[in-house]
């Protein structure tokens, strides 16, 4: 893919606003404007000479919304179970960068970045909250769960460059673990307010996939009613669904790591709101718990 030659794209890549097909010439062709095999739906400098996707790169800012606001809301779950856990928000700034970069690019890198960069988000999602009761039987502890899914990582980004237009699938059928996993947790629990928050996350992310699935699919009739829009949508409902599960998954791991943190949900900026942000309220701290 990077000789010394020069690939010209195919015809139906070129864009709306009459450019020619980009050449890949060695290192820095992978960097070129629509040098990724990915378009989605939204038709190509429409609004822009310089932005590819102009409404996908414009909802991406959503990720630098929701990334501070997270990180302070879950600062005093972090304090009780570990600092680490900012590094899923604080990551989650780099993942709208580098959507930002693709979707103004369509570059060959800016692909890579951006897929690559929710492959770790997911990474340290696991090895932070994935519940010990489910590790597989060799494995003794949490730092050894974390190096698994640390190589595991390492092998699955270096996989990523073999197919690059099947790592979007590959990462969202990485979902569906996570639900059924969600789902062993929410079987015993009888906490209304829990299942509440599950059924709206659910509903968040099924939302969104259906975006993503629809404009990937059905490009042809959202063209048809001109609207191209649903990967833009898709931005903005995978973010509040992010923030729904990753704060469901997060208590869960708050009964079984800080029990004497006495976690709870609630919800910013007022905890009455049906459609607030969750957070995890500490009514404990490690004061509370009983010494030897």
């Amino acid at each position: 893919m990077l000789g010394h030659t020069c690939q010209v794209w195919p015809v139906q890549r070129f864009s709306k606003a009459g450019r020619t097909a980009p050449r890949i010439c060695g290192m820095a062709g992978v960097f070129s404007y629509e040098s990724s095999e990915v378009d989605w739906c939204e038709d190509n400098y429409r609004h822009s000479e310089t932005v590819a996707e102009f409404y996908n790169t414009v909802s991406s800012f959503i990720f630098f919304l929701f990334s501070p606001l997270m990180l302070y809301l879950l600062h005093p779950y972090a304090k009780e179970r570990s600092r680490a856990v900012h590094l899923v928000w604080f990551m989650m700034i780099f993942v709208g960068i580098f959507s930002i970069y693709f979707h103004m690019t369509l570059s060959y890198v800016g692909q890579m970045l951006d897929e690559i960069s929710i492959l770790w988000v997911l990474a340290v999602g696991y090895a932070l909250w994935f519940p010990r009761k489910h590790f597989p039987s060799f494995i003794k502890n949490r730092v050894e769960f974390s190096v698994l899914v640390f190589l595991t990582t390492v092998f699955s980004t270096l996989s990523s460059f073999a197919k690059p237009t099947v790592n979007a699938y590959a990462l969202n059928c990485i979902a569906l673990h996570i639900l059924y996993c969600l789902g062993l947790e929410l079987r015993s629990c009888t906490n209304p307010r829990i299942h509440r928050l599950a059924r709206v996350s659910v509903f968040w992310w099924a939302l969104a996939i259906a975006c993503w699935l629809s404009d990937r699919f059905l490009c042809n009739f959202w063209k048809r009613i001109n609207f191209c829009y649903l990967h833009s949508i898709w931005h903005v409902l995978i973010v509040v669904a992010t923030a729904h599960g990753s704060t469901l998954i997060a208590y869960f791991d708050a009964l079984h790591e800080i029990p004497h943190a006495l976690p709870e949900i609630q919800y910013w900026p007022k905890d009455h709101w049906s459609l607030g942000v969750p957070f995890i309220a500490i009514r404990g701290s490690s004061k509370t718990q009983k010494e030897c």
